[in-house]
């Protein structure tokens, strides 16, 4: 019988593939047959340690995250018909615990949460599903995906081996689990749903609860098995995860870190490829090339017999209104295959689509062949898979090279963003200062009289951001960062002799996403000193315990004047030539840009807010923050088609900071080679 061989090339490791047809894998492990008559395997999903195996038949899958509730129903069938094209097998989704049960067994499963929905798409469109239940997400998402309710339940401590906790994840999970059943939307029942994950990288924080880490991982284990969805379960990070569950890898050299799965009956399963990673303000965006991606993926499937992998994210979408956690921006993972709008960023997404279909062609060696290495000099290793049986050959010569990693072929595109209406006239706004601000602050504000001399600096701990007032004149802000949530606001305070009333606002961006007893976690002014000097003598006042005046929200929150019914319950007043104002509310009216092209916002004159457009919260915006080379984390603020009407759209700016919204504009934006277009470069923006 004569040599005949596979190659897959990357940057100093090859891999070389036979065919043939053998009963035995390199593990040891035995993998399941089915033969033309055979129709017992139907909707069975199964697992030996070479992968999935689904109706019989071993799987070496390729799947992407795409969260729906960061795009809107509308945006679906186009992202996952985008995944397909780029040879998808699977789209993989966390569900969102705060969303589905905003109060305590009141649900909701509309609109951008109609999860159902969701998932019949990606059927119809001949897709798997993997569905991660968690209900700890983390995700960059406020509070970890919690609904911030449970962190009133008497005696509750998260994520650990507690009755009150255990009750509450058990009830929602069951609750995703039947409604997916009584859509018969598992692959048992026929439908798409493959994999489901109980909880997430919970081994980061494990050791933190000492015996009862452990004794939960069990528990969750057990109840999520019981819950008999006909479909494997898996735990992310998770090495001592409980048979049957499988153990996953998530990060961005899984095929040089996993220690592999803690069973030789287990599959490898690579659950998060980091596409990019998330950004937070005041940060750059972290740019991770096509090439490096696919050189991971090839170095996992040969390296660690890998043969499911899911990029985290393949569309990261948008986080809209507050539902980001602290610091991290609006837009989410802008770098992935598929850009926070749907469009696709090349060359990542063309050259992920080359590997998989270079993949695929040697997937039958790979999942049954019996692997060997061996040396072929410095820094260079071929992984051989071999099979014993067969003549026939995959390459047109059985020698050529049919995929390198480091040779990209798809062309780069670029992002073209074109100005449609910009609101430059002081006719087109009107604006209302909320008075409320001056005395009580923003989420949550404090109110304080006391008697201090001279000039004086203020110190306040764990606030994300602090405007202060001195006798409700406004004095300074100051503000901490993803990594820093402690800062002084280092400005002088000028007293008067006798009573001063000093306000703060204190300023939430968003909960925090993850960490060992994340009940115990808050934002929010935990401390305020003052440090006054009156000659050579320092003066210290210590307010932290002192009788506060509080009151949290808005009035313009409170009448929720960014809704078109409540904008009369205000009076809005003309901009005049006052710009840069702080603690100010401004709208403007216009008409959606022709086309069905993405709609952006464009805030770069602004500071720090919320912006909402016909009611919808579009997200948070912080333009003022400055990474180190002085530009925004973000100035383009997605509004989707669907959050828009023809005409007479409202937009609503929250202005915390001041800015100047007579260089607001609403834009569309497209994609375009790099070598096209560009005789009009000079007149549209290019990212």
């Amino acid at each position: 019988m004569g040599r005949w061989w596979c190659s897959i090339c990357m940057i100093w490791v090859f891999v070389v593939s036979l065919i043939s047809n053998i009963d035995e894998g390199a593990d040891g492990s035995h993998y399941v047959k089915k033969s033309d008559d055979d129709d017992d395997d139907d909707g069975k999903v199964t697992y030996d340690g070479r992968s999935l195996i689904i109706d019989g038949q071993r799987k070496l899958l390729f799947s992407g995250s795409i969260h729906y509730p960061r795009s809107t129903p509308q945006m679906w069938p186009s992202l996952i018909a985008k995944a397909k094209e780029g040879g998808l097998d699977v789209v993989e989704t966390y569900v969102f615990w705060n969303l589905h049960e905003p109060q305590p067994g009141q649900y909701d499963f509309s609109g951008r949460y109609d999860l159902v929905r969701f998932i019949k798409e990606i059927q119809a469109q001949g897709l798997y599903v993997c569905l991660r239940i968690g209900p700890f997400i983390e995700s960059e998402w406020t509070y970890g995906g919690f609904p911030f309710w449970l962190h009133d339940v008497a005696g509750i401590v998260y994520r650990t081996n507690n009755g009150p906790f255990k009750m509450y994840m058990q009830n929602f999970t069951a609750k995703i689990v039947n409604m997916m059943k009584a859509e018969g939307l598992y692959a048992s029942q026929g439908g798409p749903i493959i994999l489901s994950q109980i909880e997430n990288e919970y081994q980061n924080v494990e050791a933190a609860f000492g015996r009862n880490g452990p004794r939960y991982v069990k528990w969750a284990a057990k109840m999520a098995v019981g819950l008999l969805t006909g479909v494997p379960w898996v735990m992310c990070k998770q090495t001592d995860a409980p048979d049957p569950v499988i153990n996953a890898c998530n990060g961005m050299r899984c095929g040089e870190t996993f220690t592999g799965p803690n069973s030789p009956n287990k599959p490898s399963i690579w659950t998060e490829n980091w596409t990019s990673f998330y950004q937070v303000y005041g940060e750059p965006p972290y740019i991770r090339s096509a090439e490096d991606i696919a050189f991971h993926v090839t170095l996992f499937i040969i390296a660690k017999n890998g043969s499911f992998i899911n990029y985290y994210m393949y569309h990261g979408g948008t986080n809209f209104g507050r539902t980001s956690s602290s610091y991290i921006i609006t837009g989410y993972y802008d770098q992935a295959p598929l850009d926070e709008y749907g469009l696709l960023r090349q060359p990542k997404w063309g050259h992920l689509k080359e590997l998989h279909a270079a993949i695929k062609s040697c997937s039958t060696t790979l999942l049954h062949g019996v692997q060997k290495n061996l040396s072929l000099g410095n820094f260079q290793e071929a992984y051989v898979f071999q099979e014993e049986k067969g003549d026939g050959c995959i390459l047109q010569d059985c020698k050529t090279v049919i995929f390198n990693t480091a040779h990209v072929h798809t062309q780069s595109n670029r992002r073209i963003v074109a100005p449609r209406k910009k609101f430059g006239s002081v006719e087109d706004w009107k604006q209302f200062k909320d008075i409320n601000l001056i005395i009580f602050g923003i989420h949550t504000g404090l109110n304080i009289i006391y008697r201090a001399l001279n000039q004086c600096f203020m110190s306040v701990s764990f606030a994300h951001v602090a405007y202060a007032f001195v006798n409700n004149m406004y004095i300074g802000t100051a503000h901490g960062n993803h990594d820093l949530k402690n800062f002084s606001m280092e400005f002088p305070l000028k007293l008067n002799e006798g009573t001063n009333n000093i306000s703060i606002l204190s300023v939430m961006v968003g909960l925090p996403d993850s960490g060992a007893f994340l009940e115990r976690r808050f934002a929010g002014l935990n401390s305020v000193k003052i440090q006054c000097s009156e000659k050579d003598d320092d003066q210290f006042y210590d307010f932290s315990n002192s009788t506060w005046g509080y009151q949290v929200a808005l009035l313009g929150e409170q009448l929720q004047v960014f809704k078109e019914p409540n904008t009369s319950n205000i009076e809005w007043s003309p901009i005049g030539d006052k710009t840069n104002q702080l603690l100010t509310w401004y709208k403007v009216v216009f008409d959606a840009p022709e086309g069905d092209g993405p709609v952006v916002v464009d805030l770069s004159s602004m500071g720090k807010g919320e912006v909402w457009v016909n009611g919808e919260s579009i997200g948070r915006y912080w333009v003022s923050f400055h990474d180190s080379k002085g530009n925004p984390s973000q100035t383009l603020y997605h509004v989707p088609r669907a959050f828009l009407k023809e005409s007479a759209n409202l937009l609503v700016l929250l202005e915390e900071a001041g800015g100047n919204p007579l260089e607001v504009s609403v834009n569309t934006v497209s994609v375009a080679n790099l070598d096209e277009n560009s005789y009009n470069y000079h007149s549209l923006s290019v990212t």
